[in-house]
């Protein structure tokens, strides 16, 4: 273990390694570029390229890459090297400010939903200096923007600069009104990753898991997560090996990482980094997992960051922890006294509006085939969005909706436990709702609908434009009234606010019964499928939204919402195709063969001992060649419906068709595959089993 202080950031180019390599002159250009937009010159870039280039030579570097999010929603790279061949036979090392700040990586195969032809090749990805160069496996990695020969955006990462340069705009035009000076407003993220650890040797032996990420068959372990006993329990010396090196790892990419622990489920783990800039955030999450699947194989582990790799136990999720910080001030701290904080309660009207507003483009960003798999259960929120407030905030939205401005915040209670030797500390006045899709917790929201392999990205990119949404409706219509009067009437509208939109705002259990039927009532949507929340992208809403704030153009959103339906379909192909495999060539032989064997070993003893009482072996028989009659049947049907599916050419409607006809007979031949892993003798079951998997040595 090597001393955090030591190798913290020791491959990153920061601040910190620029003011040491750079001239004063060109670090403070580039720092205002960073800190304040400011456009960047080419003669800053070619001193920046030189020091990059010669830091990342001492480190180890021979390569440099374009490091961007392309639609697909993971990282990608070119690797060129820093060599440039001189006359006499000798090359030198150079990389120049162009080649920095401008790259083209081609990269037509990328998924563009319709932006570019496959003979339209040109891209560019140009670099994006808020976020830090950093060093990969002896390779200088440079986030960039990726875009098309006519300027559209063909990544994750420019929407969500653009939306966070909206809330900006518009958070200075309201804190403008609060009398405060132009600052730097930012979008903060903490990205809590979720994530299974499982055996290398039980990985291989599993077809399904190696194409689709999760188990498309395994009937319920013996043993699951019902006593409770792995979370935050002791870690387990191959984990906790994998998990220091993980460390080490990040923290020498900057990367915050604090907390690590055991999650609910059997193998399940989760690391937490303190919160930073969205944008960079989002970055070092996608190294995070990245590093986490590289690492694992060193302790013959495989990381599975599916969402939902094994039924009944818990999914993994990514909780999106968002907030707004305006030079370091949090602006969602609602301080000791809430509703006397009106700058705050200006701010958290706009968080309630802007979700209530936008709910579907919220469930729509967290929409994928294998989150389907995972909202709703366990540890997982519903697939309608709420709001979590919490008791105190609660209680200041009903104060104020109701006009009782008498309210006073409640005191923090002393929690005393009873044991003189222990500690009183403070109650917090807010609790945590885990079946809460969007809930407060202190001062910022927790975002908990996003599915563990899912690029953040989307989902920043819509809260910031949301919020941005809501805060221009709040200074259009206060930029006009007499300073004299603008309490009184910030008031008035935070009320008018709160009241349109309390619906939103639902402090109960979300895993109840009766939620949905209430929550139908007050008219909010529950799309439960990835196909159902798909549709509100393109709709004129969601269209004008992105428009209005130069986040995304028409074009932009359509070419999305059609790589997002194509995704889900091809997923859902791959998984059809590989249940029909496995059960085709794996499941149904080792079934026959068991039931060839019991019959073999019925004639033998019927041949030597008439009398026996053979019924049980009789019985077991039966249940296999019925069992096997039934899976015959679900998949003729799948086979059936997958063959009709591929011939329809609306993606929307393979979707429909996909979410609502394949996959509940997808759903019935694993019930019928699963039924028959109890009976068949261990021997003969082809794959390892989950009482095997989820409790290796």
């Amino acid at each position: 273990m090597s001393k955090v202080m030591d190798i913290y950031g020791t491959l990153v180019f920061d601040e910190h390694t620029m003011q040491e390599r750079l001239p004063s002159a060109t670090y403070k250009r580039l720092l205002k570029t960073i800190k304040e937009g400011a456009p960047l010159d080419l003669d800053v870039a070619n001193v920046v390229a030189h020091a990059m280039k010669e830091w990342a030579i001492e480190l180890g570097a021979t390569h440099y890459t374009h490091w961007f999010q392309p639609l697909s929603g993971i990282t990608s790279e070119k690797h060129d090297s820093f060599i440039d061949p001189i006359d006499d036979g000798h090359a030198i090392m150079t990389f120049s400010g162009k080649e920095l700040i401008q790259g083209e990586p081609d990269a037509s195969s990328f998924p563009s939903g319709g932006l570019r032809a496959t003979f339209e090749a040109r891209g560019y990805t140009a670099w994006d200096p808020t976020s830090f160069a950093f060093i990969k496996d002896e390779v200088l990695c440079i986030p960039t923007a990726f875009c098309s020969y006519t300027g559209e955006a063909l990544d994750k990462k420019t929407p969500l600069l653009r939306s966070m340069k909206a809330i900006d705009i518009q958070a200075n035009r309201v804190l403008a009104l609060f009398g405060e000076p132009h600052q730097r407003v930012v979008t903060t993220l903490g990205a809590e990753q979720e994530y299974f650890l499982i055996s290398e040797k039980d990985f291989v032996k599993r077809l399904d898991l190696v194409l689709t990420g999760r188990t498309m068959f395994g009937y319920s372990p013996c043993k699951g997560q019902e006593l409770e006993e792995h979370y935050f329990g002791a870690i387990r010396p191959s984990v906790n090996n994998f998990m220091k090196e993980l460390d080490d790892e990040l923290w020498k990419l900057g990367v915050p990482a604090k907390t690590k622990h055991n999650e609910v489920a059997p193998c399940q783990h989760e690391l937490a980094p303190l919160f930073s800039n969205a944008n960079r955030a989002v970055d070092q999450n996608l190294l995070t997992m990245e590093e986490m699947k590289l690492l694992a194989s060193h302790y013959g582990l495989v990381c599975l960051e599916h969402e939902k790799p094994f039924e009944h136990i818990n999914g993994s999720g990514k909780h999106n922890n968002w907030s707004i910080s305006a030079n370091g001030k949090n602006l969602l701290d609602p301080g000791e006294n809430p509703i006397s904080n009106l700058r705050f309660m200006v701010f958290l009207a706009g968080v309630v509006q802007a979700v209530d507003d936008y709910q579907e483009l919220l469930r729509m960003s967290a929409a994928s085939a294998g989150n389907d798999h995972r909202l709703g259960a366990n540890e997982a929120p519903p697939a309608i969005v709420s709001m979590f407030l919490g008791d105190e905030l609660g209680r200041v939205v009903d104060a104020l909706v109701g006009d009782n401005d008498e309210y006073k915040s409640a005191k923090r209670t002393e929690m005393d436990l009873g044991v003189d030797e222990l500690p009183n500390f403070l109650k917090d006045n807010t609790d945590r709702n885990r079946t809460s899709p969007f809930a407060f917790t202190g001062n910022k929201f927790e975002f908990r609908m996003p599915g563990s392999q899912q690029n953040l990205s989307d989902c920043n990119m819509i809260l910031n434009t949301a919020m941005a949404k809501s805060l221009k409706e709040f200074a259009d219509e206060m930029e006009g009234v007499p300073a004299d009067q603008f309490e009184q009437a910030a008031k008035d509208y935070v009320k008018r606010t709160l009241r349109d939109h309390q619906r939103i705002i639902f402090n109960g259990d979300g895993y109840s019964d009766e939620w949905p039927i209430e929550a139908a009532r007050r008219g909010l949507a529950n799309h439960k499928t990835t196909a159902d929340a798909l549709p509100c992208f393109v709709s004129q809403k969601s269209i004008d939204l992105f428009e209005e704030f130069n986040v995304l153009n028409e074009v932009e959103v359509r070419s999305r919402y059609e790589v997002k339906l194509e995704k889900y379909n091809k997923t859902l192909n791959i998984e059809i195709r590989t249940m029909k495999r496995l059960v085709r060539r794996d499941y149904l032989p080792a079934i026959n063969q068991f039931a060839a064997e019991i019959a073999e070993n019925l004639w033998k003893v019927k041949q030597v001992c008439p009398e026996a009482d053979t019924s049980a072996q009789e019985q077991k028989l039966k249940a296999l060649m019925d069992g096997a009659a039934v899976i015959n049947k679900h998949l003729a049907k799948l086979h059936e419906l997958h063959y009709a599916s591929l011939e329809v050419d609306d993606q929307q409607k393979r979707a429909d068709m996909n979410a609502h006809e394949i996959i509940p007979v997808m759903d019935d031949l694993r019930e019928a595959v699963d039924a028959m892993e109890i009976i068949v003798a261990r021997e003969h079951w082809p794959v390892p089993t989950y009482n095997e998997i989820l409790f290796y040595a």
